[in-house]
């Protein structure tokens, strides 16, 4: 069952749900969340203290308004757009990310807020 979570940043709140996967429970076990925002093209990630090893379904490509955990460097990632991978108009990661959940308002409003968050800035999620 989808767990229900608020991603409370400086630019506004988005309401998210998690997936049933074992990424999403370990996050959602560990919730509140606290952490310092980066960005990497249209991705916004932070570092959690969850750490969960890749997923079998872990992939590169996700798709827009998509969450998914790093493993290489413990973060709670949140796509809305190209990134320096990218190929085309869709988000790249880095590297595997495990894909756990996704932003459970609009596209254009997330996309919103999400474009004027800045590296540095806190960020919580916290259960809705």
């Amino acid at each position: 069952m989808a767990a229900a979570v608020r991603i409370l940043l400086k630019e506004g709140e988005l309401p998210a749900l998690l997936d049933d996967s074992h990424t999403a429970l370990a996050i959602e076990e560990a919730l509140p969340l606290e952490g310092v925002t980066n960005r990497w093209g249209e991705e916004v990630y932070f570092t959690i203290p969850v750490h969960v090893e890749e997923a079998p379904d872990a992939r590169q490509d996700m798709s827009v308004g998509e969450l998914g955990y790093w493993p290489v460097g413990a973060a709670f990632c949140i796509f809305f757009g190209p990134t320096p991978a990218s190929t085309g108009p869709l988000p790249r990661a880095y590297s595997n990310v495990n894909p756990f959940g996704r932003i459970a308002t609009g596209e254009d409003a997330a996309k919103g807020i999400l474009a004027k968050v800045r590296d540095g800035e806190a960020v919580r999620v916290v259960a809705a």
